[in-house]
């Protein structure tokens, strides 16, 4: 619902993301997509469209800057007019920016309106009459009450939905290709014997807290999938990876920006280890800047399509 003027909503700090940090990301986001399940979500939408006069309604939860339409829209059948929902009214503006020159993949300019959203709950209002309900890297960030109130809000609208970039929990580093053998003492090109010692604290940060029940984290992709299947959704999880290789300039700032951030969550869930924290950030620095390092990140993108309703024989005689 519209944020309340005598209740301003303040959203949890970790439900709040810079423009740069989401500018960083967007040329990784864009290749982890798995592109099978946009083909069968435009292939429903077209179906979808060819049943209608109306313009295809896409609502986007959690836009930020606007990542989903700028990437779905050129690949999804037309016309189309966007929804963009977010609890953020800087990156509203970002959205509404990047949407003002896109078109469908037929050509033609999409629609688009924004709405300051409170995300701590699902509210029907803002989703009514959707087609589709699509989200990025906003699931992890949820509690288990958000997930079976979304479900059931999709099932209601009979809607599909594509939830995309959600941390599955598994990050590794490697050595990249070619690293020279004798690197500087103390340089760990391959697994770090604190990687998952650093994984597991940041995966246990996850699951606190975002501003309403504790958040599911890296189990919440696999959740909805069980939730939207016992509603009768055909269901697809697919991975979507991000591949970060330290010798490309803006995959190395994109991996930098990583190794800060696990620092951070790390230290704030475990402070009693924070010194041990510390020298396997600068080890991983200090591989990084070497050009040594290649992360995968790994993510799960979801669609989900309602089956269509059977027809219910008349009974005999009429």
């Amino acid at each position: 619902m519209p944020t309340s003027r005598s209740e301003p909503y303040c959203p949890h700090p970790d439900t709040l993301f810079d423009a740069d940090w989401l500018s960083l990301r967007s040329a990784a986001d864009s290749t982890a997509r798995s592109t099978q399940l946009t083909a069968r979500l435009a292939a429903w939408l077209a179906q979808r469209a060819a049943d209608s006069a109306q313009p295809l309604r896409l609502c986007d939860l959690g836009c930020g800057s606007g990542a989903n339409p700028r990437y779905l829209a050129p690949r999804l059948p037309g016309p189309q007019h966007w929804r963009l929902l977010d609890h953020d009214a800087r990156l509203l503006e970002h959205a509404r920016q990047h949407c003002l020159a896109l078109c469908d993949r037929d050509g033609q300019p999409i629609g688009a309106e924004t709405e300051r959203v409170d995300l701590r709950a699902v509210h029907a209002a803002p989703l009514a009459d959707s087609d589709l309900i699509t989200a990025s890297a906003l699931l992890d960030l949820v509690d288990a009450n958000w997930l079976e109130d979304f479900a059931d809000c999709c099932l209601r609208l009979g809607c599909a939905v594509l939830i995309t970039l959600s941390v599955d929990g598994h990050w590794h580093i490697d050595a990249a290709p070619g690293s020279p053998s004798n690197i500087s003492p103390g340089i760990s090109p391959g697994p770090d014997a604190d990687d998952d010692f650093v994984r597991t604290a940041f995966n246990a940060h996850q699951r606190q807290d975002k501003g309403g029940a504790a958040a599911l984290g890296p189990d919440a992709a696999p959740r909805l999938a069980e939730l939207l299947r016992a509603r009768g959704f055909e269901v697809e999880l697919a991975p979507s990876p991000w591949r970060l290789s330290a010798a490309e300039p803006a995959q190395a700032a994109l991996a930098r920006a990583l190794i800060d951030g696990w620092r951070a969550a790390a230290s704030e869930q475990r402070p009693e280890a924070r010194a041990r924290i510390a020298a396997w950030h600068q080890r991983r620095l200090a591989a990084l800047e070497q050009s040594h390092l290649h992360i995968t990140l790994g993510h799960l993108d979801l669609l989900a399509l309602p089956r269509r309703p059977v027809a219910t024989p008349m009974p005999s005689g009429q």
